[in-house]
């Protein structure tokens, strides 16, 4: 079976009714949740809880106060975490993060220099022999070509509190978890973020959603109920809504535990900017094993990554002073200011939910709640932020009236096969990890083996001490692999590894940083598009772990290939943005793509009436070619009269000389084509040559299709 027909195979989960339990609704009176007096205030106290205020939350909450949707979010944690978790931040991801009230801009001031984080470095300690160098940095990521954002590496408490920023310029209220105490039980928590709030319930049916929520009041438990017309669980790997919902996790489970040292020194930020700038260091020695990132060289911020073999080991053996005495062998010496701020243990998992709606549509998962990768290769977080992307337009389109119900099915339908296709990835970039210690002689399989043997066999009778020197033993044994005297280029068997490991480093064959086919390149194959009869793009090719180029696409369901074009306008000033911009992010909006010939405007002319029809937004984009003559009409209005929601655009191409391709070649269409994009800056549909007879008869179609209406 090809790769692709076993996500088409994973994707049909039956959906079931609810098994969380049912109760008689109060203020819902409509069984369908796009009836149009479903979400307003008087009927419902909250059209949307968010339960969790990480990245995915906040992100989401963003877009849906942006598009108009009331919500509010809930956090078990009392504060927010100052650990520095995700870090790194994908094209894609940034591209979204340039419409959030200039949050791409922000970040990319913020975060440290490229060059003090391009390069991955193996070696033997900080200071130290080094082993290999991969740096993952090629001249056209910085050329914004394929997209107009680059990526980051920016710690995600730092992304969490410019996102809170964000939000509380939009009018939200971040309650503490001491001012929370204050609030009522029926207090309206629209636009408010509740920190110190759980979710330790959910009752739901077809008309609503209520969630018990545990808080701390005057020293004392108490609960609330909050009830809403959907609750999106975004909560996290462990999550409770997931929990309580009884949604499964299907996938690998337990391919790792570590234990995460976050710790400051700028002694140690000094060293590596002088000697060995980078963002992971990756140390094999005779002493200890570990993987440094470092979050900022220019604040000394780092986490350490050591593997932890629990029950031979606990959490007690990484004391502060052990972690230091670790620190200080990985790093070659003694570091003066060395603080040792945090340190917990954490299990990499690669799974996906068995499905991310449930409670008859009205429970949602999204990020880490709904899917659990390693980290390799930073698809994480970022795979949440898009999760989020696609779900807030559609909710929007709900609320207002736009869509049906079934246009929430699409979430599923279409983001969970990309996270099925990212685990796999991400098992990928993981193997790839792997393959230097392998190379250096330390076979990772072997004590995971005997842990294992430990653990479930003959093992687990021996007497706890001996298990634990077993362990040890093993792990020594191991490490001496690593001896100066075995690893150099005058031992055969070093020079035979040493050899080895530079191929694979050569070779592309080790991490990689960067993915842009898979972050820019996803596409959806169904769901709230409309696929094109003959699909010139094929299937998505199998995750290989190695870096690929991102290739345009104009497939119904890829993302809106990137290209810079001149606003048209009676304004002498001059406006350049990306055909990205051109989609709205505070409403919820198609935008129609169309060449300046007749055929186009009647399409686009069909397009407006059809979309008033159905209660939506259309704005029309003229995009004409840079080849047009100087001093030519270029003004569509009055063709698209009485329709004013238009915009004249053309090409920009730069002046090097160079033979560029027209928007209409990149999109391997003809200029008598035209795109509709979604909201999410994905293609809904589009015409590749040809003009269908009926116009209105064909857009009715096609919006019915999208906006679930058939």
């Amino acid at each position: 079976m090809s790769f692709l027909g076993l996500i088409k195979r994973a994707t049909r989960i039956s959906r079931n009714s609810s098994r969380v339990k049912v109760y008689q609704a109060r203020y819902f009176q409509s069984r369908d949740l796009s009836n149009t007096n479903l979400f307003h205030v008087e009927d419902a106290k909250l059209p949307v809880l968010i339960v969790g205020a990480g990245p995915v939350g906040l992100v989401l909450s963003i877009l849906l106060t942006k598009l108009g949707v009331k919500c509010a979010v809930v956090d078990k944690a009392t504060s927010f975490s100052k650990h520095p978790q995700a870090h790194f931040i994908n094209n894609r991801s940034m591209e979204i993060f340039r419409k959030l009230d200039g949050l791409a801009g922000e970040i990319e001031r913020s975060q440290p220099p490229v060059d003090l984080w391009r390069k991955f470095i193996y070696c033997t300690s900080l200071s130290g022999s080094t082993l290999g160098t991969v740096d993952h940095m090629q001249p056209q990521d910085f050329e914004k070509v394929v997209s107009p954002a680059s990526v980051a590496h920016f710690s995600q408490y730092k992304l969490t509190s410019l996102m809170l920023k964000r939000l509380e310029n939009l009018g939200f209220n971040v309650q503490s978890f001491k001012e929370s105490d204050g609030l009522e039980l029926d207090s309206v928590v629209a636009g408010q973020i509740l920190m110190g709030h759980e979710c330790v319930a959910i009752d739901a049916n077809k008309e609503s959603v209520t969630a018990t929520v545990s808080y701390v009041k005057g020293g004392k438990p108490m609960k609330r109920n909050i009830q809403c017309s959907l609750l999106v669980g975004a909560d996290g790997a462990g999550s409770a809504v997931r929990r309580l919902t009884k949604v499964e996790m299907r996938g690998e489970r337990d391919l790792q535990k570590l234990i995460s040292v976050h710790f400051m020194s700028r002694e140690l930020g000094e060293y590596l900017i002088n000697n060995r700038p980078g963002m992971l260091f990756f140390i094999f020695n005779t002493g200890g094993i570990g993987v440094l990132v470092a979050h900022d060289l220019l604040q000394g911020e780092f986490v350490l990554q050591i593997p932890y073999y629990p029950p031979q080991q606990s959490l007690s053996d990484f004391s502060p002073e052990m972690c230091k005495m670790l620190i200080f062998n990985l790093v070659g010496h003694e570091l003066s200011d060395l603080n040792v701020a945090d340190i917990k243990p954490w299990v990499m998992h690669a799974e996906v939910a068995e499905k991310f709606m449930c409670c008859e549509n009205r429970v949602i998962l999204a990020g880490d709640a709904a899917h659990r990768f390693p980290p390799a290769g930073g698809f994480g977080m970022n795979t949440g932020i898009q999760d989020a992307h696609n779900l807030a337009w559609k909710i929007a389109a709900l609320v207002q009236g736009s869509a049906k119900t079934s246009i929430l099915n699409t979430y599923e339908i279409e983001r969970r096969p990309i996270a099925l296709f990212n685990t796999s990835l991400s098992i990928q970039n993981f193997r790839a990890a792997m393959s230097v210690p392998s190379a250096l002689g330390l076979d990772p399989t072997i004590a995971n083996s005997v842990h294992r043997f430990i653990n479930k066999t003959v093992g687990s009778i021996l007497p706890a001490g001996l298990q634990k020197a077993i362990l040890d033993n093993v792990f020594a044994l191991g490490r001496a692999q690593l001896s100066e005297s075995l690893l150099n280029e005058s031992n055969p068997l070093g020079h035979q590894r040493l050899s080895r490991l530079k191929s694979i480093f050569e070779g592309g064959k080790s991490l990689q940083l960067q993915f842009p086919a898979e972050d820019l390149g996803f596409r959806y194959l169904e769901g709230a598009i409309v696929p094109d009869k003959e699909s010139g793009a094929g299937d998505p090719e199998a995750p290989s772990g190695r870096r690929r180029d991102y290739v345009p696409c104009a497939e119904p369901g890829s993302r809106l290939p990137h290209m810079y074009v001149k606003i048209l306008s009676d304004s002498k000033k001059e406006v350049i943005v990306s055909t990205l911009d051109l989609v709205s992010i505070d409403k919820v909006e198609f935008l129609l793509i169309i060449s300046p010939v007749q055929e186009s405007y009647e399409l686009a002319r069909a397009t407006f009436k059809v979309a008033k029809e159905f209660k939506a937004n259309v704005k029309v984009c003229v995009l004409w070619p840079s080849s047009s003559v100087d001093g030519a009409e270029r003004d569509s209005k009055s063709e698209l009269a009485p329709c004013e929601n238009c915009v004249d655009v053309m090409e920009v191409k730069e002046q090097s000389g160079e033979e560029e391709a027209s928007w209409w070649s990149i999109c391997k269409m003809s200029e008598r084509g035209c795109i509709l994009v979604r909201p999410d800056e994905h293609i809904a549909w589009r015409m590749k040559s040809s003009f269908p007879m009926d116009p209105t008869m064909h857009m009715r179609d096609v919006f019915a299709t999208i906006l679930g209406k058939q």
